[in-house]
Formats: C-alpha cells, structure tokens, sequence
C-alpha cells in the first residue's frame, strides 16, 4: 500500500473518537468497537477482476471501502469513478485513492462512516468537538 496514503488517512481516523487502525486479511482498516469504519488496501486483479479495469500502467489500484448514509449512498455509487459499490453490504460503497483524492471529501466520508457504525453518544461527542 502506498506510504502517502496511509500518511493522508492516519490523521483523519484518529481524530474519530475511540477509533483504532489494525491490520486487516489485507491492508489496514479502522475500527471503533469491532466495527470497521474504513477499510483500505491493494487488492490482486488476477484474484479481483473486478479491479482490473482500475489499473493504471500495469499497478492495482488502493480501494478504500466505508459505509455511507443511506440518503448518500446511491448519490456516491451512481457517481462513477472514483466511487463504487462493494459487492457485500447494503450500505458498503469503495472509493479509489490516488493522485485524483481530494481528501477533504474523503475526511468527510470517513466521518459520515463513522457515525454509521460508532455508538450515537460518541457520534454526539465528536460532532460537539467540531469535525
């Protein structure tokens, strides 16, 4: 996985309260309770083909899953590249990162995601904190 996105990513989940990064089967994900809230890795097009057609110049592509709230969901995964809908989960979509990223959307995501799967009084705790 490519060290400047981890970089990008590691500050916006820690700022989510109680969340904590773990290796995932692949990649890294973040987690709040032993819920996952971002999940982000390479995956293998040969055993993925679904991610073949996101290469660029022979690389896989770095995929980021996370849930999003109903009233987004279609919105984001009807949008095309750079969203998708996961093949699992009725509110699981993936995104994928590179130089295109803008990682403001991608901070405010990670937020929506959060408040999809933490407890309501620390999504109530964050949202008082401001982010």
């Amino acid at each position: 996985m490519p060290p400047e996105i981890l970089e990008r990513l590691r500050p916006i989940c820690r700022a989510l309260p109680e969340t904590y990064e773990e290796p995932a089967w692949i990649g890294i994900r973040w987690r709040i309770r032993a819920r996952t809230v971002a999940h982000v890795y390479t995956p293998d097009p040969s055993r993925q083909p679904f991610y073949a057609q996101f290469a660029v110049n022979g690389e896989p592509p770095t995929v980021m899953t996370f849930r999003a709230p109903a009233g987004e969901f279609l919105g984001l995964t009807g949008s095309g590249f750079p969203f998708f809908r996961a093949a699992w989960g009725s509110n699981v979509a993936g995104v994928l990162l590179g130089d295109h990223t803008d990682w403001t959307e991608i901070a405010e995501i990670l937020t929506d995601s959060y408040a999809e799967m933490a407890p309501k009084f620390l999504v109530a705790r964050q949202r008082a904190m401001g982010r």
